[in-house]
């Protein structure tokens, strides 16, 4: 477009354009977002930004003002071009058909989060695409976090995420492989057991310098191990007294190197295992076994692990492993809102939230509750690839592309926020059916009210009915900007009129009305709780003490039906998740 059709017009034009489209995709329109797209279509404005930005930012401003329903009728005026998107392709390094094998290694040690369902979906999304083979394996040979409630809450939410490992093992099954191999690097004079405090060992690292204990024979060395694991009984070391080192390098640049531990003494029972054991071997040495036991050909983990590449790849070739192909992954995480257990385990031992599944929470127990629908979860992290760019996206993302996929199922039902009860003059006893389901599934609409009460049996599934008397709920923000003698519709009720402090009842008249109000009747209805969430954390990283509102309405009884986590819209207020018999989480 050249400078002489850029004009103020031209610009509002452009800018409302793209506003209404980003505001219809995400919920909000983004100023950066829309400033883009006019400079796009209008690439000469460059030259005169300072002078219409104020313009476009006042365009977003009004779109961000506008009612859902305004719109979506705003943009049936424009026509966009359908942009066609490339699909990013997952690919795996030295794959074969039919020869890849995956694994997917949660710590039974809390519950899993959004994080979790990227590895684990981009785990057996791979295995799947080269006819391979996933392993669920438990890495749990921390006695003191591994709990069997935790292993079964993640088989749980694995199932509800949809995701089917071809087999389920244990870390903690494979102690002995793990032992030969660690003995192993002892003999090879390439581990060592250290009985220096934890000082002693941080300031030798620090420094470069090694202890001791590294130098002394490996017959001393397989007599200090012998002796974690209580062989002799009498001899044994106290708990933690004793750890086995890797012989690295102490003034290796890269940390992971410098002499780290392979296994420590933890005198505590295990969820599994009792008191069989008392040495457990930490992440490095348990992967890489386990791994090469089990075959895994693509070991996949989030980018965090890439300065433990060299300490994986080291151990493999000391132990005489064929190195697989490690791939690495940027982690997740969603603005303003915790993902790690790291994070999440403060809020809920503080009480500052409810427990794992808290609705705030990025925890898929908390998603659910949520209303968080599995297969948004599935498509939102997986559109973010095996790339190494670290991702940090708005919440609002996730809960549009969830709202978009229960719109279709939601019933509809109907809430009054701040409610005052009217009368209507002349209205008489009224049987009234409203469908549950907006659109058929052809796309037409479906008759509201009036049907004959015959039709009931076979539609129950489909309509709620009511006996509506002339008391009436309705919101007080809604009455109060009615003017002397408008006509009001009572949506699939009636037609009112203000006079004065009256409403006289008109029947139905759609060519007359000027505004349709929702409503609760006053002889049919029940109190119930919406829960409003909002971001966890504040900008600043404080908790948000404000993320959590509840409020009262009225809702028609009809809810009272409604079964426990099933998604609903109530209308003009949003969508809900059914949480208890009387509380709705919104999930919008």
């Amino acid at each position: 477009m050249s400078d002489n059709n850029i004009n103020d017009n031209s610009v509002e034009e452009i800018a409302k354009k793209f506003a209404l489209k980003n505001a219809g995709d995400y919920g909000k329109a983004n100023l950066g977002a829309v400033m883009g797209k006019v400079i796009a279509e209008m690439p000469d404005i460059k030259n005169e930004l300072k002078k219409y930005i104020s313009l476009i930012k006042n365009t977003v401003a009004k779109v961000n003002a506008m009612s859902t329903n305004e719109i979506k009728k705003e943009l049936s005026n424009y026509i966009f071009e359908k942009k066609k998107e490339e699909k990013k392709e997952l690919e795996l390094p030295n794959a074969e058909m039919g020869k890849v094998i995956t694994r997917f290694p949660p710590e039974p040690a809390g519950y899993l989060h959004i994080g979790h369902a990227k590895a684990v979906l981009l785990n057996r999304t791979l295995a799947d695409k080269y006819n391979g083979k996933m392993i669920l394996r438990f890495d749990d040979t921390n006695p003191t976090k591994a709990k069997e409630e935790y292993l079964k809450t993640i088989k749980e939410d694995l199932n509800w995420l949809g995701v089917k490992p071809d087999k389920i093992t244990y870390t903690s099954d494979y102690i002995e492989d793990i032992y030969a191999n660690i003995e192993k690097l002892i003999r090879e004079g390439k581990a060592y057991v250290c009985t220096c405090s934890a000082e002693k060992i941080h300031d030798g690292r620090a420094t470069g310098k090694s202890c001791e204990c590294r130098e002394l024979s490996v017959e001393e060395q397989l007599k200090r191990w012998n002796r974690m694991k209580g062989i002799p009984e009498d001899s044994a070391y106290d708990d933690r007294k004793a750890i086995v080192r890797y012989k690295g390098d102490l003034k290796a640049v890269n940390s992971v190197m410098r002499d780290p531990a392979l296994a420590r003494i933890i005198k505590k029972e295990h969820y599994r295992l009792g008191t069989r054991y008392m040495v457990w071997p930490n992440y490095d040495i348990s992967v890489v076994t386990v791994d090469t036991l089990e075959g895994v050909t693509h070991p996949m983990r989030s980018k965090e692990y890439e300065l433990r590449d060299e300490f994986y790849y080291n151990l493999c070739d000391d132990l005489g492993y064929k190195r697989p192909n490690l791939v690495e992954f940027a982690r997740i995480s969603i603005k303003n809102n915790p993902v790690s257990k790291r994070l999440i385990r403060p809020l809920v031992e503080e009480g500052k939230v409810s427990g794992w599944d808290d609705p705030r929470l990025m925890t898929l127990e908390g998603l659910k509750r949520r209303g968080i629908r599995p297969e948004v979860i599935r498509e939102f992290v997986l559109s973010f690839g095996l790339g190494k760019s670290e991702s940090n996206p708005d919440l609002e993302l996730l809960l549009t592309h969830n709202k978009k996929a229960i719109d279709s199922i939601a019933e509809r039902y109907f809430a009054v926020v701040n409610p005052v009860k009217i009368k209507i003059a002349g209205m008489p006893p009224t049987h009234v059916m409203l469908n549950k389901i907006p659109k058929n599934s052809d796309g037409s609409q479906k008759k509201r009210a009036g049907l004959d009460e015959t039709k009931l049996e076979e539609t129950k599934t489909e309509y709620r009915q009511y006996d509506v008397s002339n008391e009436i709920y309705v919101s007080k923000k809604d009455v109060q900007g009615i003017k002397e003698g408008q006509l009001v519709c009572l949506k699939g009720l009636c037609d009112i009129q203000k006079n004065g402090d009256t409403w006289l009842y008109r029947g139905l008249d759609p060519s007359k009305r000027s505004l349709v109000m929702h409503w609760v009747s006053a002889n049919d209805f029940v109190n119930v709780t919406l829960v409003l969430l909002s971001d966890l954390f504040n900008s600043d990283k404080s908790f948000n003490e404000e993320s959590m509102q509840k409020v009262e309405v009225v809702a028609e009884k009809e809810v009272e039906k409604i079964k426990l986590h099933q998604t609903i819209q109530f209308e003009r207020v949003g969508f809900f998740i059914k949480d208890s018999d009387d509380v709705f989480i919104k999930c919008d």
